[in-house]
C-alpha cells in the first residue's frame, strides 16, 4: 500500500474499533469471522480470471490483460474509453473489485464498478470514481437506478490515496439491503422498504467496469475538462469476485435465505450489526460530501424521496 500521513478517520477507527487496525488496509477481501464488519465472503478466496469471466464491450484497444488474467488495465484516450462486462448475469450476491485509479491529473475522467440490468427501465447500482485536478482528491459517486429512475446520488471523499495502490470496493445486494463498502467498511446502505411503498432493485444484472470521458459532469460539475495532453489515462483492476446467484431467472431460489451457499442472504446480512452502524455513521460524518436526501433542489412538495426517511444518519 501507499504510505503517507494517517487520516483522522484512520486514527478514530483504531481507537474505537481496534480490531480493524490489522485488517482495514488489506486488499484480500476475506471475511474475518470474529469481526462482523468484514462481510466480503464466508467462503475461501476464489478470484475470477478476467480472461474467463468478462468480455470487452467497447474500447478493445484500451483493454489489456495482465498477470495471466488476474489483473486488467483499462485506458482512456481522446478516441475511446474502455468497458468490460461479466459474462454471467446475477440476481443478488456480493461483488468485489480491487481498483487502482488514474494517477496525476485525472480531471474529467471516470472509473467505474457497477451492476446493471441492461434493459429498458433498467436497474443499476453504481460506484463511480470522479477524477480531479492534480493535488485534489478523488470523489466516490454512488447512485441507484430502479425502473430507469436514478437521482439517488451520494458522494464521498476517501480517507486514502486511491491512485497509490489497489483498494477494495464491494457492493453487497440481497433482498433486504444494498450495501456499499470500502475496505469492508460500510459507507452507504439502501434498505428494502417495498412494504412502505419504496421501490427496490430486483432485476438480474451483469457487472461492468469502465474508464470513460465524463468531463460534462465529473469534476466540479463539468467546469474542469479533460486535459488530453496527459492521455492515455490508465486504471487497473484486480481480484474481481462475484459470490452471487447465477440462476438469475429463478427469483425464489436466488432470494432464499435457507441455502447455506447463498451466505449473502443469511440473516446476518439482512441489516447492519451494531458495529457496522457505528462505522457507517463515523464514515458518513467525516466523508459524506453530497446527499440527494439533503438536496433542496430535489424536494417534491417540500419532501425528500420516500426512502430518505429510512436512512441511517
Amino acid at each position: 500500500m501507499g504510505t503517507g500521513k494517517r487520516s483522522t478517520l484512520d486514527l478514530l477507527l483504531e481507537i474505537r474499533f481496534p480490531f480493524l487496525a490489522e485488517f482495514q488496509y488489506q486488499t484480500t477481501g476475506q471475511l474475518v469471522d470474529d469481526a462482523e464488519v468484514f462481510i466480503f465472503s464466508c467462503t475461501s478466496r476464489v478470484y475470477a480470471n478476467f480472461n474467463d469471466e468478462v468480455v470487452t464491450i467497447w474500447g478493445a484497444k484500451n483493454v489489456k490483460l495482465l498477470n495471466n488474467g488476474q489483473e486488467m488495465q483499462l485506458s482512456l484516450t481522446k478516441e475511446s474509453g474502455s468497458l468490460i462486462r461479466s459474462k454471467q448475469t446475477f440476481l443478488f450476491g456480493s461483488f468485489t473489485m480491487l481498483m487502482k485509479l488514474v494517477q496525476g491529473d485525472s480531471a474529467g475522467t471516470i472509473a467505474s464498478f457497477y451492476l446493471t440490468s441492461l434493459n429498458n427501465n433498467h436497474d443499476e447500482i453504481d460506484m463511480e470514481f470522479l477524477g480531479n485536478s492534480l493535488g485534489q482528491p478523488y470523489m466516490l459517486h454512488t447512485n441507484i437506478f430502479i425502473q430507469g429512475v436514478g437521482n439517488r446520488e451520494q458522494q464521498f471523499s476517501l480517507w486514502f490515496d486511491p491512485t497509490a495502490d489497489f483498494h477494495n470496493y464491494t457492493i453487497l445486494w440481497n433482498p433486504w439491503q444494498i450495501l456499499f463498502m470500502v475496505h469492508g467498511i460500510p459507507i452507504r446502505v439502501y434498505g428494502n422498504h417495498e412494504e412502505e411503498g419504496v421501490p427496490y432493485v430486483k432485476k438480474a444484472m451483469k457487472v461492468d467496469s469502465s474508464l470513460y470521458n465524463g468531463e460534462t459532469w465529473a469534476t466540479q460539475r463539468g467546469r474542469i475538462k479533460v486535459d488530453w495532453s496527459h492521455a492515455p489515462f490508465v486504471a487497473f483492476l484486480s481480484n474481481f469476485k462475484a459470490a452471487a446467484c447465477k440462476n438469475s431467472s429463478q427469483t425464489n431460489q436466488c432470494s432464499s435465505s435457507s441455502n447455506p451457499d447463498y451466505w449473502w442472504n443469511q440473516p446476518a446480512f439482512h441489516s447492519l450489526s451494531f458495529e457496522q452502524r457505528q462505522l457507517l455513521k463515523l464514515v458518513r460524518k467525516s466523508h459524506l460530501k453530497y446527499d440527494y436526501c439533503q438536496d433542496k433542489h430535489l424536494l417534491k412538495n417540500d419532501q425528500p424521496a420516500p426512502e430518505c426517511a429510512f436512512e441511517i444518519i
